[in-house]
């Protein structure tokens, strides 16, 4: 695709406030060139706490400083609606060209009504980023591929999300309960900025790094380059982030 190779920062919570410098020291010595970080207000408690004393102009600074770029970061749904305008401001200080609802916090017995209201929330929230210059996107898990009355949750939430004010980030993990980021993709093209990349081993029944898996990797990133995807992000346990860099490169 002709994009860095990126790292979420998720798995490595128990490391980056601890020593965030080293950590991405690190990150750029496996092979990493852009990183996605999760917004330290809503992660303080996961290990990304000490980050939140940092303005978001020394946090652009030390990433670049390490030879990394952060274009884009996960945001817990209460922040984006309960202090938007102060996480703009901080995401612009950052360098940031997405901000991506981690979740919805929706409980598991939520109703369909109840996603839909958070889609439609979510709509209002990025009416509001895009006026700012920054693209709100969507990140779904596995709760998403499920169905409320025969009804797929993340096909609805596709159906009402507005396509210009929030996109999406797909997880390419969800292949493991049979669904493909390439059929997506092609379906849906222009609604997707981003994707987050997992393998997956069915005889294993675990995540495994890129290309030990079922996922079919040349598929999936010609189908991200034509939806339009801008980034993508390795997410799996450090030492399969690490395995999966060198067999990224044999895709260029």
């Amino acid at each position: 695709m002709g994009l860095p190779i990126g790292s979420q920062t998720w798995p490595v919570r128990n490391m980056i406030g601890k020593d965030f410098d080293d950590t991405l020291k690190q990150l750029a010595g496996d092979g990493f060139r852009t990183i996605e970080l999760c917004s330290p207000p809503s992660y303080k408690a996961m290990g990304f706490g000490p980050l939140a004393s940092m303005k978001g102009s020394e946090l652009k600074a030390k990433i670049e400083g390490a030879g990394l770029r952060c274009e884009s970061c996960h945001f817990g749904f209460d922040e984006i609606r309960k202090n938007l305008d102060e996480r703009l401001a901080w995401a612009k200080d950052v360098g940031l060209k997405q901000m991506i609802i981690a979740a919805f916090g929706v409980p598991k017995s939520a109703t369909m009504a109840q996603w839909v209201s958070a889609a439609q929330d979510a709509n209002k929230a990025g009416e509001q980023a895009l006026k700012a210059g920054i693209q709100l996107g969507y990140h779904n898990h596995d709760m998403e591929f499920e169905k409320i009355d025969g009804e797929l949750i993340y096909d609805k939430l596709l159906s009402e999300f507005d396509p210009k004010l929030v996109k999406l980030q797909f997880q390419v993990g969800v292949i493991r309960h049979g669904y493909k980021a390439q059929d997506y993709l092609s379906k849906y093209p222009g609604r997707y900025i981003s994707m987050h990349c997992q393998d997956w081993s069915p005889s294993d029944k675990k995540e495994v790094a890129m290309g030990k898996g079922v996922v079919d990797w040349k598929a999936v990133f010609a189908a991200a380059k034509k939806a339009g995807v801008k980034n993508y992000f390795v997410e799996m346990d450090p030492p399969a982030m690490q395995e999966s860099v060198p067999y990224l490169h044999t895709l260029s």
